[in-house]
C-alpha cells in the first residue's frame, strides 16, 4: 500500500497499526480521512470540515525520530517556528506570537506561562495519537486567545481489552534523551492508562564568545549558553469508566517538573547564574459524555490547572544559600465547561456550549495577587444545504469581569464536487489583557540599572479579524492545495517606554523605596502596557503530497508570511517574523518478511528572521534530518523498533558571537547521531 507523509489541510494523516499475521509481519491500514476535532469542535472527516485543519499524526512522527511537541511542530510546519530559552519556549504561528496561540489538550486549555512563554516540556507526547493546528482567529469556539490560531493535541488509549506494556527511547548528541513508558489495562467498561516520560538535554554553545560591554570589535569568552540544558519529568495517569455504551466517565491527573541546567557562576568568565528555573505543574481533570443517539450528546467537563515557578540556587549569594528557592510567579486556572452536539435536522449538526473560568496569578516579582473570571456561552450551526455545499454559521458571547461584554462570530463555507473542495472562512478572535498586563508593579536592577514595568487598569481587549480562501484538490496520487489569508488585529498590547524626568522619578522612588538614589538617578524611562498597536499578517499556504511508486512519498509545504505592526502611524515588520519558509520530505516504506524498514528525509528551509528595535536580523538557514526505524516481529512477545538517523546531516551552526544586540533562529549544536528504541510488548 501506498505510504503518504503530509503536513497541511490538503495533506490526510495516516494512522498504521501492526498486526500479527502467518505470512508478513506488518498490516498497515492507512486513513487517508481522518477524524478531526478542532476546527468544528464536534468529531468529523477531514475532507468534510469546511474549517481547513492541519493534521500531524503519531506515524508522521514516529518515522521522523520525533518525540518532542516543538520538534513535531518545526519539522512538519513551516508556519510555525520556535526559540527555545530558560524561560520556556517561544512559539510563533504564521507571524503572531505565544499569547495570541491557544493550546489544548484534547480540546481543554492549558495554562501556565513564565513571561508569555510556553512551558511545552508539560506536554506528555508518549500518548500524542495526532496534533490538530488550526489557523487563524477561533474564539466563537474557544474564547480568547485563539487570534493567532489552535493547537490541539488529541491524545489516544486503546479500546479493545487488553493489557500493554511499552517504551520509547531517544537519545542523540548533547545529553539529549527522551524516555516514554506506559502501562495500559482495557476491559469492556474500565480502563487504567498510567504514562511517565523524561526529557533533558545539557546545556551548549556555538561559539563560546560575545562582545565586551560598549565594543564591536573587542570580544571575551563567555559560558552563556545559547541552548539553556534542562531535566524534565512528567508523570500521568487517566482512568475511564463506560458503564453502558451509552454513558462514559473519564478522570486523569499529571504532574510535571523541570529544572533548567545552565553553567554556574564563576569569577574568571562572564555568563555563568547563580540560580536555576525550577517549575512544577499540576492539572487534573474529569468529565463525562451521554449519547441519547448516535448523533445526539451531552458532555460536561472541569479542569484545574496549577503552574508556578521560581528560582533554586545552586551558588551562595549575599541572600541566598545553596539550595534556597525563591518563588516568582503562581499561576492557577479553573476551567469548567457544558456542550451539547445535537443533530436537529437531517443534514446538520448543531452545538450548545457554556463555560466558566476563573485565572488566578501570584507574582512574586510583580506584586500580583489578583483573579479573573469568564462566562460564555456559543452556539454553532453546520449545514450541507444542498449536496457538495456546506455552511458553518457560529456565534460566542462573553462576559469577563473586567471587560463586561464581548461577541465573537465565525461563518465558513464549503463548495465540494468530486475531488476538489473549496473554502471560504471569515472568524473574529479577542483577547482579554493578561492579568500581568493589568496589575503589574515590577522592580529590578540588572547590571546596576534600575528596571521598572507597570501594567495598566485601563487596558481594552485586542481583537481580530480573519479571512481565508482555501482550495485543493486529491486523488489516489497526490494532494496539492493552496490557502490564502489575512489577519488584522486592533488594540494590540505592547511595553511602550515612557520618558522619565526629575518629577517622576520622585514618585517611582516612592513606589520602590527599595530603589537607591543611584539607581534612580541613571533611570531614563520605564514600561508601561498600552493599546497601541495594529497588526497586519498575510500570507499564502501551498501544500503537495505525491505517491510517486508504492511505498514512495514526497511532501512539499511553503509558507510566506508578511506581518506588520503599526505604532503611532508608522508601519513596521513584527519581531521574530519568518517571510518564507518550506518543508520538504521524502518517504519509503518496505517490508520483507518478518522486517520492516521505513527511511525519512526531511527539511526546513527558512528565510531570514526580522528582529525590531536594535537587534539584527537572524540569517536564514536549511536544515536536513534523516531517520531510518527497522521493525522486528522476530519474537512472540513483542515487536521491536530500533531506529538510527541523523540530524543536521550538513552541520549548519549559526557561530555569530554573542553581543547585546544579537537575537538567534538557528539553535542547533550541529551535525548528530541519532538513536531510538520502541518496544510494544504483545497482550
Amino acid at each position: 500500500m501506498l505510504a503518504v507523509l503530509s503536513c497541511g489541510s490538503t495533506a490526510f494523516s495516516q494512522i498504521h497499526r501492526m498486526e500479527r499475521s502467518d505470512t508478513a509481519l506488518v498490516s498497515r491500514t492507512h486513513n487517508l480521512n481522518p477524524v478531526v476535532v478542532t476546527g468544528s469542535g464536534h468529531h468529523q472527516r477531514l475532507k468534510s470540515t469546511a474549517t481547513p485543519v492541519h493534521v500531524l499524526s503519531s506515524l508522521e512522527m514516529q518515522e521522523q525520530g520525533i518525540t518532542t511537541l516543538d520538534g513535531a511542530l518545526t519539522r512538519m510546519m513551516p508556519q510555525i517556528s520556535m526559540a527555545p530559552s530558560s524561560m520556556g519556549s517561544f512559539l510563533r504561528l504564521n507571524g503572531l506570537g505565544n499569547k495570541y496561540i491557544l493550546i489544548l489538550i484534547n480540546g481543554q486549555r492549558l495554562s501556565g506561562d513564565i513571561s508569555n512563554n510556553v512551558d511545552l516540556n508539560r506536554i506528555n507526547m508518549s500518548r500524542v495519537k495526532r496534533i490538530e493546528v488550526l489557523d487563524g482567529a477561533a474564539s466563537s469556539l474557544y474564547g480568547s486567545d485563539a487570534i493567532a490560531g489552535v493547537i490541539n493535541i488529541i491524545t489516544d488509549q486503546p479500546t479493545r481489552n487488553l493489557i500493554q506494556v511499552g517504551s520509547d527511547t531517544r537519545v542523540s548528541g548533547y545529553g539529549q534523551l527522551t524516555e516514554n513508558v506506559l502501562l495500559d489495562i482495557s476491559t469492556k467498561h474500565f480502563g487504567s492508562y498510567t504514562s511517565y516520560s523524561h526529557d533533558r538535554a545539557d546545556s551548549y554553545q556555538t561559539c563560546g564568545l560575545e562582545y565586551v560591554k560598549n565594543s564591536d570589535t573587542e570580544t571575551q569568552p563567555t559560558i552563556a549558553p545559547l541552548f539553556t540544558g534542562y531535566r524534565a519529568n512528567i508523570l500521568g495517569q487517566k482512568f475511564t469508566f463506560s458503564p453502558s455504551q451509552r454513558l462514559a466517565f473519564n478522570a486523569g491527573i499529571d504532574y510535571s517538573r523541570k529544572i533548567t541546567d545552565r553553567p554556574e557562576t564563576r569569577p574568571d568568565v562572564t555568563g555563568g547564574t547563580d540560580y536555576e528555573m525550577l517549575y512544577h505543574g499540576l492539572r487534573w481533570n474529569v468529565g463525562g459524555i451521554y449519547k441519547f443517539s448516535s448523533r445526539n450528546s451531552l458532555q460536561a467537563d472541569f479542569v484545574a490547572d496549577y503552574f508556578r515557578y521560581g528560582k533554586e540556587y545552586d551558588m551562595p549569594t549575599k541572600t541566598n544559600a545553596v539550595g534556597d528557592y525563591v518563588q516568582s510567579k503562581r499561576q492557577r486556572a479553573l476551567d469548567g465547561e457544558l456542550k451539547a452536539i445535537l443533530g436537529l435536522f437531517a443534514n446538520s449538526t448543531t452545538i450548545f456550549g457554556a463555560d466558566w473560568r476563573h485565572d488566578y496569578l501570584e507574582a512574586t516579582s510583580g506584586n500580583i495577587d489578583k483573579g479573573v473570571y469568564t462566562l460564555a456561552a456559543y452556539a454553532q450551526h453546520e449545514h450541507t444545504i444542498f449536496r457538495d455545499f456546506t455552511a458553518t454559521i457560529g456565534l460566542r458571547f462573553t462576559h469577563h469581569e473586567t471587560f463586561n461584554n464581548h461577541l465573537t462570530p465565525k461563518a465558513t463555507f464549503m463548495y465540494a464536487p468530486g475531488n476538489f473542495r473549496f473554502r471560504a472562512t471569515y472568524s473574529a478572535g479577542f483577547r482579554a489583557p493578561g492579568l500581568d498586563e493589568l496589575y503589574y508593579h515590577y522592580f529590578s536592577v540588572n547590571r546596576g540599572k534600575a528596571q521598572i514595568s507597570f501594567g495598566n487598569r485601563d487596558l481594552r481587549p485586542e481583537k481580530s479579524h480573519y479571512f481565508a480562501l482555501n482550495a485543493e484538490y486529491h486523488n489516489s496520487f497526490f494532494t496539492v492545495g493552496v490557502t490564502g489569508f489575512i489577519n488584522r488585529i486592533s488594540d494590540m498590547i505592547v511595553k511602550q517606554n515612557v520618558p522619565v524626568d526629575d518629577a517622576t522619578r520622585a514618585m517611582l522612588q516612592t513606589e520602590f523605596p527599595e530603589m537607591t538614589a543611584a539607581q534612580a538617578s541613571k533611570l531614563t524611562s520605564y514600561a508601561l502596557y498600552q493599546n497601541s498597536d495594529k497588526g497586519d499578517v498575510k500570507g499564502i499556504q501551498l501544500n503537495l503530497s505525491a505517491n510517486l511508486f508504492q511505498g514512495f512519498n514526497l511532501s512539499a509545504n511553503y509558507a510566506y508570511t508578511h506581518a506588520r505592526t503599526q505604532t503611532e502611524g508608522e508601519w513596521t515588520v513584527l519581531e521574530r517574523s519568518i517571510r518564507h519558509a518550506a518543508i520538504l520530505a521524502a518517504d519509503y516504506r518496505h517490508v520483507w518478511g518478518n522486517y520492516c524498514l521505513n527511511v525519512n528525509l526531511n527539511g526546513r528551509l527558512q528565510s531570514k528572521t526580522y528582529y525590531t528595535g536594535t537587534y539584527e536580523d537572524a540569517p536564514g538557514f536549511n536544515i536536513w534530518n534523516l531517520y531510518t526505524t527497522h521493525t522486528f516481529d522476530a519474537v512472540r512477545w513483542a515487536y521491536i523498533e530500533p531506529g538510527i538517523g541523523i540530524d543536521n546531516i550538513f552541520n549548519k551552526v549559526d557561530r555569530r558571537i554573542d553581543s547585546a544586540n544579537r537575537k538567534y533562529a538557528l539553535y542547533s549544536p550541529g551535525r548528530m547521531l541519532v538513536i531510538g528504541l520502541k518496544i510494544r510488548f504483545k497482550q
